[in-house]
């Protein structure tokens, strides 16, 4: 006998496991159906087939936008992996529900948010994954300051070597046209930022505007 509650069912398996286990999305289903029946929740199944459990998938996020409506009670899942491969996603989810008031049921974890035991095993999720956080920050600066300490340069490299980078902005200073450079530096045979050897007008204005524009940001720091 159903209590009232609408709970959406969610289930979701990889190209991969979908080729493997035909029967994956059956079985998932089933065992959110089980669970529904024992605790008297109507439910709503969705699913995302054939998508990695590293993103959230179109169907599971239209189960999000439904919940944070307030359309629904809660979402039920039959595995943690089957709602994310990535703790972080799933902590987000969770710290969602508990924001939002509706219920997150993960039945392989014990994680529920109905109860007082399973908000402890969500939380303690939430704080793995805050770690996890923490931890890549510590991580990207340590590299960051290595590579500081080493003398190298810090974000993308550049295609344009620094004398060509000059050569261009001195001829668009004295004016030349963007079009006029770009045919003389394709005369001159000289190899595009790529490595091709046709320039574009919006390729020399491109590099034109980024070198000043550094140039500028220097005057004012």
């Amino acid at each position: 006998m159903s209590n009232g509650q609408l709970f959406f069912g969610y289930a979701r398996c990889s190209t991969e496991e979908q080729a493997e286990k035909r029967n994956g999305l059956e079985a998932q289903r089933a065992t959110i159906d089980g669970e529904a029946e024992r605790r008297g929740w109507a439910v709503e199944h969705y699913t995302d087939a054939g998508v990695t459990g590293k993103v959230i998938g179109p169907r599971l996020r239209e189960v999000l936008e439904l919940l944070a409506s307030g359309q629904g009670d809660g979402l039920v899942v039959a595995k943690l992996d089957r709602l994310s491969r990535s703790i972080v996603n799933a902590a987000n989810i969770i710290e969602a529900a508990q924001e939002q008031g509706w219920s997150l049921v993960v039945l392989d974890l014990g994680v529920d948010l109905t109860t007082a035991a399973g908000r402890m095993v969500a939380m303690n999720l939430v704080n793995f994954a805050q770690y996890e956080r923490e931890l890549i920050s510590e991580r990207t600066k340590a590299g960051l300051a290595a590579k500081r300490a080493r003398g190298e340069r810090l974000g993308r490299p550049r295609l344009a070597q620094p004398g060509l980078v000059r050569r261009i902005v001195l001829d668009r200073n004295t004016g030349m046209s963007f079009d006029k450079i770009a045919a003389v530096l394709e005369a001159e045979g000289i190899r595009a930022p790529g490595g091709g050897k046709k320039w574009h007008t919006s390729t020399v204005r491109r590099i034109y505007a980024s070198a000043t524009a550094a140039t500028e940001l220097g005057a004012t720091a």
